[in-house]
């Protein structure tokens, strides 16, 4: 099945069954396998502060992992999108919930946050973003920093120093471990023009941001955790193993940004 055949209509129960007084943002986690990490990313997001709804996306996970999403919508309180009743196109498929995020999002005029399922989030995070997001000048995209489980920087912002201030304007890409990108900057460009020969964007939407006159901010005072590449465990070997991952990546069509 076409994307271009994908109705999205928020009032057509779309969205989770959440009680918020106002919507003030869409949530979003796109989720491949690895149900250990991904549980503890949905825990945190369902304890959240903030008023918010939650959307997951399921991207042709075992049943294993979607059998958990599919019992603990109610508990969590997430709609859940299975991505393999509206495509058959394989796993990564970014291009396709950023397009569908990006409809809900403006459909609503919220920005989007999105969260990925091997980053856990603190309680006041969601409305730390958002308030981010009302004080900070034009902003593009608001990406938190990422730490390993003893608190330092680790990827994909290893290279921020401690010592920076609190939050920085940025022409360095942001990744989409927990990244708020803005309803201006998702109106400006139309997320099904990206590039079907892709896997990530993170980088090219970066630098649309940019180009579009709006900033990029990384926020150091805003950690969360980040366990990388849990449920794509080959993309370890860029840190064990260089040569074989750059192997893997140009023979197997894999990770291509």
């Amino acid at each position: 099945m076409q994307l271009s055949n994908i109705v999205i209509n928020p009032s057509d129960d779309i969205f989770s069954n959440r009680t918020i007084s106002r919507m003030e943002a869409l949530v979003v986690t796109p989720v491949k396998d690895s149900p250990e990490t991904t549980r503890r990313t949905i825990e945190a997001i369902s304890v959240a502060d903030g008023n918010f709804e939650y959307v997951v996306f399921n991207d042709f996970s075992s049943k294993e992992t979607r059998d958990f999403l599919e019992n603990n919508q109610e508990l969590f309180r997430f709609r859940l999108i299975n991505l393999e009743d509206y495509i058959d196109t394989p796993s990564p498929n970014y291009k396709t919930v950023l397009e569908m995020s990006q409809e809900m999002a403006l459909k609503n005029s919220v920005p989007l946050i999105l969260i990925e399922s091997d980053v856990i989030i603190k309680k006041n995070t969601i409305t730390e973003l958002l308030r981010l997001y009302s004080e900070l000048p034009n902003p593009g995209s608001i990406g938190a920093v990422t730490v390993d489980q003893e608190g330092n920087h680790n990827f994909p912002y290893s290279y921020v120093r401690k010592d920076n201030a609190s939050w920085q304007k940025t022409k360095r890409s942001l990744s989409f471990c927990c990244t708020l990108i803005s309803p201006a900057f998702l109106g400006s460009c139309n997320f099904k023009e990206l590039s079907g020969k892709k896997d990530w964007y993170d980088i090219h939407i970066s630098r649309q941001s940019l180009h579009a006159g709006f900033y990029n901010y990384l926020v150091k005072e805003l950690s969360v955790l980040h366990l990388p590449h849990s449920s794509r465990p080959w993309k370890q070997l860029k840190y064990t193993h260089p040569i074989r991952y750059y192997f893997y990546k140009l023979t197997r069509r894999r990770d291509r940004i």
